[in-house]
């Protein structure tokens, strides 16, 4: 056998380099392996979020949760998450306007009441607080004034504390403030009268 080639004969050796000129080295071959790792790992990170995604919208903290809870590297999630809020499918700000429009719409929520559930479900103040700014005080009163309508109704028959507390309880259930409670609750009990 000549010298500069290996026992095998598959090409000249590189003095120092252990094996054939551009065969990887044991290091080499680790890190190739823990490159394909972390491919794996941001494909699974993104079929996880889109299957999220496919579902219904969520905030970038709902879907930072789901990933840990899955086991995701917090620095993969964090890269995944920021590709999906680069390309538009993760958009907190228009996440907390339909949730505020479609929770008024559904359950009449107040204010307070949506930006209680925008916090549960990870969507940062200044956030929140731009999707509530859609919300004058004149409609809150105007649903909550709904409600109580509704509810009255539904309560027709019984004693007139009764009814107060009911109506007074559903409301600061959903979070309206007192004033806007009472003041509603009398104008449609007042009604009943």
């Amino acid at each position: 056998m000549g010298a500069g080639r290996d026992r095998r004969g598959a090409g000249p050796t590189v003095p120092g380099a252990g094996g054939p000129a551009g065969a990887a080295e044991p290091g080499d071959q680790v890190d190739a392996a823990e490159e394909v790792d972390v491919a794996e790992e941001v494909a699974a990170a993104r079929a996880i979020v889109l299957r999220q995604l496919t579902v219904m919208a969520r905030s970038r903290e709902q879907l930072r949760v789901k990933l840990r809870s899955a086991g995701v590297a917090a620095d993969i999630a964090e890269g995944v998450l920021d590709r999906f809020e680069a390309v538009g499918l993760v958009d907190d700000a228009a996440y907390a306007e339909s949730l505020v429009r479609t929770r008024r719409e559904q359950r009449g929520l107040s204010r307070r009441g949506l930006a209680r559930e925008l916090r549960a479900k990870g969507v940062d103040d200044e956030t929140a607080a731009g999707a509530l700014e859609g919300v004058s005080d004149e409609e809150e009163v105007a649903t909550a004034l709904a409600l109580a309508r509704r509810k009255a109704e539904s309560t027709r028959g019984l004693g007139r504390d009764v009814r107060q507390r009911r109506i007074a309880g559903m409301l600061g259930r959903k979070g309206y403030p007192s004033d806007v409670v009472m003041k509603v609750t009398r104008l449609v009990l007042a009604g009943d009268a």
